[in-house]
């Protein structure tokens, strides 16, 4: 891909274990880039099996310029194709979610059914080939029913080590037999590289998150070792280590993996033991749900953690599910799409309360939307400069930064050889 000199040596001098130059944030040169070289060639998380569970069920998936529709068709496979007819390039589905027996083009009314083929049309004469002019069609991946897309034309293949690793780490919370009971778009206004950074570390939770800290315990994402926090961290291992081997022998996978920028398509997970009650990331840390999840019989199953990059985080719990997809809108918004699920069979206001489901995390993504635009504002001032990341608390920061700069190089030609030599001399 071309691009400007100034972007090349920006990619080129990037300091590791540091933020990034304010047009990282700003450009909209660095934001056409991330939508191709990352957003465009990536598994990208957009949703869960229960956004869709019967055919014709729909949701749509905003990127920038770009949108897809995710779709179930007759015989339940999820299909996702780019929401653009193939004749003057109307949308074809509107909202963020749907139900259609076919899809039909609202302008001139060509119709597709829910496998893509163009199957209807009027005035286009008798020698029109409809086989020529199906839905472009967008790669699905699913791992234990949360949904991946992927724009590229051949996307990434070590999916399969993701799904094979994943599923069994996910599986015993039955995504697929949940329903969502609760979703929330918010706005973020910052670039998306800072919804991520944010989420990446737990260095601001003590002071920013009272809701989310009564159950979080902090230690689990990153700490700077003291004589002060000596014995508390001794205890949070061993308690991390107790719980590991109590859930591991339920058939719990629970131990870390974490590959988040030793991979293209990368990620890391861990079941981490919750604080107080210990149940659920509820206000309470009690479950929020009385009927627990899949075939699951005890509360206090701790929380796992799932991470992807580019776009997503996830928490498991015995009760409910929260998942949150990071969608860019523009260099200075981005979407930030939120979802609590429960069991299928769990009935509002007997087994649950949504707002008492959603109130952790409600506060959360606020007070973090509020932190991001903090940081973009500031970003935008003559006087920033790229600061360092704590060694300690913000590791995984780093991570995603590498991993980010890794598919830039990638997608630009600019390889890390030439990043040292270029260092060195």
């Amino acid at each position: 891909m071309q691009i400007s000199n100034e972007m090349r040596a920006m990619i080129l001098r990037r300091r590791p274990g540091y933020s990034l130059e304010a047009p990282f944030y700003q450009s909209k040169e660095v934001f056409d880039l991330d939508m191709k070289a990352i957003f465009g060639r990536h598994w990208i998380y957009v949703g869960v099996e229960p956004d869709i569970p019967e055919p014709g069920d729909y949701f749509t998936v905003p990127m920038a310029r770009a949108s897809v529709v995710v779709v179930r068709d007759d015989d339940m496979s999820i299909r996702a194709f780019q929401n653009v007819c193939r004749h003057r390039g109307a949308r074809l589905c509107d909202g963020h979610k749907g139900s259609v027996g076919n899809i039909v083009c609202p302008y001139h009314q060509w119709t597709y059914d829910l496998t893509g083929n163009l199957i209807h049309t009027e005035h286009m004469g008798e020698s029109f080939d409809r086989s020529q002019f199906r839905l472009n069609m967008v790669h699905v991946g699913v791992v234990g029913g949360l949904i991946f897309i992927c724009l590229a034309d051949e996307p990434p293949t070590d999916f399969e080590d993701l799904r094979r690793e994943m599923e069994p780490y996910i599986a015993p919370h039955c995504v697929a037999d949940c329903k969502v009971a609760f979703e929330e778009d918010l706005i973020e206004n910052g670039n998306w590289k800072l919804t991520m950074e944010n989420n990446r570390e737990c260095y601001h939770c003590k002071h920013n998150h009272p809701e989310l800290t009564i159950s979080l315990y902090e230690f689990g994402f990153g700490y700077q070792p003291s004589p002060e926090n000596a014995s508390e961290v001794q205890a949070f291992k061993d308690l991390t280590a107790q719980e590991h081997s109590r859930w591991e022998s339920c058939g719990l996978p629970s131990v870390e993996r974490e590959y988040l920028d030793t991979r293209i398509t990368a990620y890391r997970t861990e079941r981490l033991p919750l604080d107080k009650a210990g149940e659920s990331q509820t206000m309470s840390s009690k479950v929020a749900c009385q009927r627990l999840l899949g075939d699951l019989t005890q509360r206090n199953l701790g929380g796992l953690s799932f991470w992807t990059q580019p776009n997503s985080w996830h928490h498991f719990m015995s009760d409910h599910i929260v998942t949150f997809s990071v969608l860019p809108i523009d260099p200075e918004h981005t979407l930030l799409r939120t979802k609590w699920l429960v069991h299928k069979d769990a009935v509002e206001g007997r087994d649950y309360d949504p707002k008492e489901l959603s109130a952790v995390w409600h506060a959360t993504n606020k007070q973090d939307g509020g932190l991001v635009e903090r940081t973009h504002l500031g970003a935008q001032c003559p006087g920033y400069k790229p600061g360092p990341y704590s060694p300690f608390t913000e590791e995984l920061v780093e991570k995603f930064m590498s991993w980010y700069f890794q598919r830039l190089r990638a997608e630009t030609g600019l390889s890390s050889a030439t990043v040292t030599s270029l260092a060195s001399g």
